[in-house]
């Protein structure tokens, strides 16, 4: 697991030098990230020390091209997470700012990479680009590392269905609603955390009591209704999430609601992470609540047979 969530490089322990590294945003963390993590850890044992990852907060595009920013897969905590997973000893968060996109691409190797790190390897894929302008390439980290004493390693990128896997393909499958194909480019379902507030009671009223979630950080997926899952107190429950407006009753504000199978204690002011299993249906106007009502009883048991079917991570 990670030893340490470094937030600054000025808290960097002896601990975390010495090692192999890799750079990147590691948004998501998909299959083509832990290809790149499998071998960093390789690199790690071979130069005897530990494995470092190194991401950024914001992401670099959130200043450079703010109207161009994309949406987050994983917060820093998650993605920390599911390196550890993987096998990464130390993530390393970059902040980013305007001086720090500055740097030459010999700066931020020597800065970063050299002197901070002490790095005895370098692991990217080969569309790593660094420092001012993307003006650092595979060619020059290659020709950088030889003159620092750096082993160098290019991991070829991930394919599924003869397509590059890459954060920015997730989140077109997550915009569109499909959940399974993201969760299979992905190295764990597709999470999203936010904050129980009280809404407008109209599912307790229907019997079907939801938890509405806020202060969400990262991207939601289409409008629908999903079998998710649930961890509370440190168990597990099925859960039925609805993204959307609600137009039987007139509604147009796209909310996130999770309605906790078998579940009946109190989430108000708690922070709910939600894992997205399956596309259930699309949003849909009723003629009557009865009519709603019915809906919903199918798609609980439908829910609940696809939970079941999948297995907890």
């Amino acid at each position: 697991m990670v030893q340490t969530l470094i937030r600054s490089f000025d808290d960097l322990s002896d601990e975390a030098r010495g090692g192999a590294v890799s750079i990147g945003n590691f948004d998501g963390v998909h299959q083509g990230h832990a290809s790149l993590v499998e071998q960093l850890c390789e690199a790690a044992r071979r130069v005897g020390g530990p494995a470092v990852v190194v991401t950024f907060d914001p992401h670099p595009a959130a200043i450079l091209r703010p109207e161009h920013e994309p949406a987050r897969l994983t917060t820093v905590e998650r993605r920390a997470e599911l390196l550890a997973r993987l096998g990464v000893q130390h993530v390393i968060v970059c902040p980013v700012d305007q001086e720090f996109l500055n740097l030459s691409a010999e700066q931020f190797f020597q800065g970063v990479v050299v002197d901070r790190l002490r790095s005895r390897a370098v692991v990217e894929g080969p569309n790593f680009f660094f420092g001012r302008n993307r003006e650092g390439d595979l060619p020059r980290l290659r020709e950088l590392s030889q003159q620092a004493g750096v082993e160098l390693t290019v991991v070829e990128p991930c394919q599924r269905a003869e397509e590059m896997i890459s954060s920015s393909q997730i989140r077109r499958l997550l915009a569109a609603g499909r959940i399974e194909d993201a969760n299979q480019r992905l190295t764990a379902h597709y999470q999203l955390t936010g904050r129980v507030e009280t809404g407008d009671q109209r599912g307790r009223q229907l019997g079907f009591p939801t938890a509405n979630l806020h202060g969400l950080q990262t991207l939601v997926p289409a409008a629908g209704v999903y079998a998710t899952r649930v961890h509370i107190d440190g168990q597990a429950y099925a859960a039925a999430t609805h993204i959307g407006p609600n137009p039987t009753f007139g509604g147009t504000a796209d909310k996130v609601e999770v309605h906790v199978l078998s579940f009946n204690g109190d989430l108000y002011g708690r922070l709910l992470s939600v894992d997205f299993l399956t596309h259930v249906r699309d949003i849909a106007q009723f003629t009557s609540v009865q009519e709603l009502k019915q809906q919903l009883q199918r798609d609980i048991a439908q829910v609940e047979s696809m939970v079941a079917e999948s297995a907890p991570e």
